[in-house]
C-alpha cells in the first residue's frame, strides 16, 4: 500500500513509547517516578470538574458554534483584558479541540507546499510536523544561551529567505521553559511584519511563569496568531480544549475549516471551562503555580549538585532541559536504561531537537518535591555507573 507522502515527514513522538513502557513498569510493581510527560500531578481545579458536571446534567451536549460558544469567546477575552491589557474582540478567538485544533486550523490556512517556516530548535515537535502536514518546509534555527533558548528578532532576520511565509514561536517554550520578553516580541514581530510575512505564537504555558510576568502577544499587535491551551496553566489535559486567536480577517476562512474539520469543540468541555476564569479557580491556579516554581528549584538544585543544572533556569513551564553529554550521545539509550535501571523516567532530547537532540533529555517537575528529590537520588546513582 501507498500513503501520502508527508506522512513520512511526521517522526513518533518518542515519550509516548517511553510512558507506556513506564506504566507498564508501574503495573508490574516497580516504583516508577514519572517526569517524562507534561501533565502535572494536580486533579483539573474543582470549579472546572463542577461546571462539568453540572453542563452534562442540563444535557449541554449538543453541537456548539463551530468557532466556540458565544459566553466562552467573552470569557477569554476578558482574561486578556484583565491580565494582559490586550482589548480582544471575542469575535477573533476560535475556541478549538486542543491547542492541536488551533494548530491544525492556524497551518492549514498559512501554508502550503512550497512556502517556509521558520521555528527554534529545539521546539515541540507537533508544532514542526503540522506544518509538514500541510507542505511546507520547516527551516529549523539552533538556539542556545546566546539567545537565550528562542528564536529572537536577530535570528529572524538572518534565516528569512524569500519564500518564508512564518515564523512560529513558543512562550514560555517546551522543551527548555525560557520566555521572550515584551521588547523582544515586539522586536520579532515587527521584523516579520517588515517581511510580509505572518507571526504564529505558541502560548500554551502563558500563566506558567516564575522570573517574568507572564505576557500575550496579543497586548503588542492585533496581526499574531496565538495558540493557547486550557490543558496547561487550568489543569484541563483530558478535557481537550484550547484556542485560536487571528486577526480580524482570518476569522472567515478559519471557520469555515473549522467546520469542515472538527464541525465544533467539545460542547461539555467548553461549558466547564467558563468556571476556569473565575476568582475561586483563580486562586487554586496561582497556588499550584507557586507550588510548581517550589519544585522548579527543587529539581534545579538537585541536577545542579550532579553538575548537570541548564546554563540558563527556566523562567516557565515546567521542564528542565539538561545536557548529558558528558555521560552519553544516544539520548534514547540514555532515558530506556535510567527507567530500566532506576524507574525514573524522563524525556529523550530527540523528541525536540533535530540538532543536539541526542545529548540533552527533558525533565518535568510534575510531582512533587519528595519525589524530584527522590528521582536525583536515583539519577545519581545511575550516572556513577556510568
Amino acid at each position: 500500500m501507498s500513503w501520502n507522502p508527508r506522512v513520512e515527514r511526521v517522526a513518533p513522538f518518542r515519550v509516548m513509547s517511553l510512558l507506556e513502557a513506564a506504566q507498564a513498569r508501574e503495573a508490574a510493581g516497580h516504583d516508577v517516578i514519572h517526569l517524562e510527560v507534561g501533565e502535572p500531578d494536580f486533579a483539573t481545579p474543582e470549579p472546572v470538574t463542577a461546571a462539568g458536571n453540572a453542563a452534562l446534567s442540563a444535557g449541554h451536549t449538543r453541537y456548539s458554534p463551530a468557532a466556540g460558544l458565544p459566553a466562552l469567546r467573552e470569557a477569554i477575552s476578558g482574561h486578556y483584558r484583565e491580565h494582559f491589557g490586550a482589548e480582544v474582540d471575542p469575535r477573533r478567538i476560535l475556541v478549538t479541540p486542543g491547542a492541536s485544533g488551533a494548530l491544525l486550523l492556524a497551518s492549514q490556512l498559512l501554508v502550503g507546499p512550497g512556502d517556509r517556516v521558520l521555528m527554534a530548535d529545539p521546539n515541540y515537535p507537533c508544532n514542526r510536523h503540522f506544518m509538514a502536514l500541510a507542505g511546507a518546509e520547516v527551516d529549523t534555527v539552533p538556539v542556545g544561551l546566546e539567545s537565550g533558548w528562542q528564536l529572537d528578532a536577530g535570528l529572524v532576520a538572518s534565516h528569512w529567505r524569500d519564500d518564508t511565509r512564518l515564523a512560529m514561536l513558543a512562550t514560555p517554550s517546551n522543551p527548555t521553559g525560557h520566555m521572550l520578553d515584551a521588547a523582544q516580541l515586539r522586536a520579532v514581530a515587527d521584523t516579520v511584519a517588515a517581511r510580509r510575512g505572518h507571526l504564529l505564537v505558541d502560548e500554551i504555558y502563558q500563566g506558567l511563569s516564575y522570573d517574568l510576568e507572564p505576557l500575550s502577544v496579543a497586548s503588542l499587535t492585533p496581526d499574531a496568531f496565538v495558540v493557547n491551551s486550557f490543558s496547561k496553566y487550568f489543569g484541563m489535559t483530558g478535557w481537550r480544549l484550547g484556542w485560536l486567536l487571528a486577526p480580524q480577517e482570518a476569522v472567515e476562512p478559519l471557520t469555515r475549516l473549522a467546520q469542515n474539520v472538527f464541525l465544533a469543540a467539545p460542547t461539555p468541555a467548553q461549558h466547564a471551562a467558563l468556571a476556569a476564569f473565575t476568582p475561586e479557580c483563580r486562586d487554586i491556579l496561582e497556588r499550584r503555580r507557586r507550588e510548581l516554581g517550589r519544585r522548579r528549584d527543587a529539581l534545579l538544585a538537585g541536577v545542579a549538585r550532579l553538575g548537570l543544572a541548564p546554563s540558563l533556569p527556566p523562567q516557565g513551564a515546567f521542564y528542565l532541559w539538561l545536557d548529558i553529554s558528558r555521560y552519553s550521545r544516544d539520548s534514547q539509550d540514555f532515558c530506556q536504561r535510567l527507567l530500566e535501571e532506576e524507574n525514573v523516567a524522563i524525556t529523550p532530547g530527540v523528541d525536540f531537537a533535530v540538532s543536539g537532540g541526542e545529548h540533552h533529555v527533558r525533565m518535568a517537575f510534575t510531582t512533587g518535591v519528595a519525589r524530584l528529590e527522590e528521582a536525583v537520588s536515583r539519577l545519581e546513582r545511575f550516572l556513577a555507573r556510568l
